[in-house]
C-alpha cells in the first residue's frame, strides 16, 4: 500500500518535504512505517525510532495497523517546560 505521510517540526526539516510517500505491505505497523522512513530517508533515521505517529487525531503505537487511507502525521518527540 501507498501511504502519505507528513512531517512537522525536525522531521519535515531534515526530509526537506511537508510530505513523503511510502511503500509499505498490507497491514503494516507503525513500526514498520518507521523503519521505511529511517530506510527512505536516512537523515530522518535519528529521529525514527521516537517518531509520534499519530493517526487522524489520536497517536498511535508501534503495533498499531496502517490502512491505505490513514491520514497519518509524524512528530519528533516533544519536550518544553
Amino acid at each position: 500500500m501507498k501511504l502519505d505521510v507528513r512531517l512537522f517540526a525536525q522531521a519535515r526539516e531534515l526530509a526537506g518535504a511537508e510530505h513523503v510517500s511510502v511503500e509499505l505491505p498490507d497491514s503494516s505497523t507503525v513500526a514498520a512505517l518507521r523503519e521505511v522512513l529511517a530506510a527512505q530517508f536516512p537523515q530522518l533515521a535519528p529521529l525514527s525510532p521516537n517518531l509520534l505517529i499519530a493517526i487522524g487525531t489520536d497517536y498511535a503505537s508501534s503495533e498499531t495497523v496502517l490502512s491505505p487511507d490513514a491520514d497519518i502525521a509524524c512528530f519528533p518527540p516533544v519536550s518544553g517546560g
